[in-house]
């Protein structure tokens, strides 16, 4: 993916807690689950602090004095970042789901916010029910070979 952005403005939006896109060298990520190497104020969610991969121990706290935890969401939370997900989706030229089952929501169900005449994939190995609103490519492959396989093909049509 970050070899794409010498040629398209691309937004990588992912449930990933890792820092692999990063890695990876893409510089436009947002993580709608958190991130595990920063930690945040128990009270003042606003509060984030980079860690690295440094523990977060009980009696670590924020300048406030309140316990730190993971920079993450966790189940039955809220994905504080969705709006800006929908915001970068409903922008799009071009939009890619990699390796996901569609079945985690709010975010399985981002696809639904593309222009109408946004192009559509799917990567994914396994039987996923891509049943949107308009047309979706799929390329049936793990992550690895099918986003080789999507950057082909993007070039053939720029």
């Amino acid at each position: 993916m970050a070899a794409l952005e010498k040629y398209f403005d691309v937004h990588v939006i992912t449930q990933n807690i890792d820092n692999l896109h990063e890695r990876a060298g893409s510089t436009n990520i947002l993580h709608l689950h958190g991130e595990l190497t920063k930690a945040r104020s128990t009270t003042d969610p606003s509060l984030i602090y980079d860690i690295g991969y440094k523990d977060i121990n009980l009696g670590d706290k924020c300048e406030k004095g309140s316990q730190l935890r993971p920079h993450i969401v966790w189940f039955g939370e809220a994905v504080p970042m969705m709006d800006e997900a929908i915001r970068i989706t409903a922008k799009a030229d071009i939009f890619a789901v990699i390796g996901s089952s569609l079945n985690v929501y709010p975010a399985a169900g981002l696809m639904e916010y593309t222009p109408a005449n946004a192009s559509i994939w799917l990567i994914d190995p396994n039987d996923v029910d891509a049943s949107a609103s308009r047309k979706v490519e799929i390329i049936k492959e793990p992550a690895t070979k099918g986003v080789a396989i999507l950057n082909s093909r993007l070039f053939e049509i720029k």
